[in-house]
């Protein structure tokens, strides 16, 4: 069971955040249908009020895996920097590092470090598979921030959601160079990103 819920958390994260693809063209729909808008575009849209930011958050996981409902609670960190880069950690109540997911410039990394494997790609090579899954992206801001501080990510037809709270956010932070490089343990398996998902598309 602990293995499978190590395996779970970091490809759910991938699927609901990160892989979307590029904006490409949607298909002409009949008018009552909205068209689909992207989720990882719709998060980075909201956050671009603020330049750059720093965030603890309070990560829920729900999922269902062969018919049983499953839900993990997570410590993580978030970080943003204006246009395009996010870096999200996630970690067990005591401090175990559960995985380390940054976007930038279309490009994807994904640590596990439990399984002491990590994944790269580039998104742009699995475009559709979001508008498939029906990956949808809530907002809320109940604390009239100026950014929300709750996302909730549903993957409707896998019957998944991740829902993030950010607290104790620090605007405008003085990041690291690095802040947005990802720097692979020795002892870690590295594996494109096209293995994970086609791993996936066969279960």
């Amino acid at each position: 069971m602990v293995r499978r819920v190590h395996f779970i958390l970091p490809m759910l994260l991938l699927l609901v955040i990160f892989l979307t693809g590029c904006p490409k063209r949607i298909p002409e729909r009949v008018p009552e249908v909205p068209p689909y808008e992207n989720p990882v575009f719709k998060i980075l849209n909201a956050f671009a009020p603020a330049e750059s930011f720093r965030a603890k958050a309070s990560i829920r996981v729900d999922a269902v895996s062969k018919g049983e409902a499953m839900n993990f609670l997570l410590n993580g960190i978030v970080l943003f920097q204006k246009p395009d880069k996010l870096r999200i950690q996630g970690y067990h109540p005591f401090g175990m590092g559960v995985f380390d997911a940054v976007y930038r410039n279309g490009e994807f990394f994904l640590l596990s470090p439990l399984q002491r494997k990590a994944y790269t790609g580039e998104i742009g090579e699995f475009e559709g598979v979001m508008e498939k899954s029906d990956v949808r992206v809530l907002l809320e801001n109940p604390d009239n921030k100026e950014i929300p501080t709750r996302i909730r990510i549903e993957l409707k037809k896998k019957e998944a959601s991740v829902e993030l709270r950010l607290k104790d956010i620090a605007f405008h932070p003085t990041l690291p160079e690095d802040a947005f490089d990802w720097k692979v343990p020795e002892g870690v398996d590295v594996q494109p990103l096209s293995k994970l998902i086609k791993g996936k598309r066969e279960e």
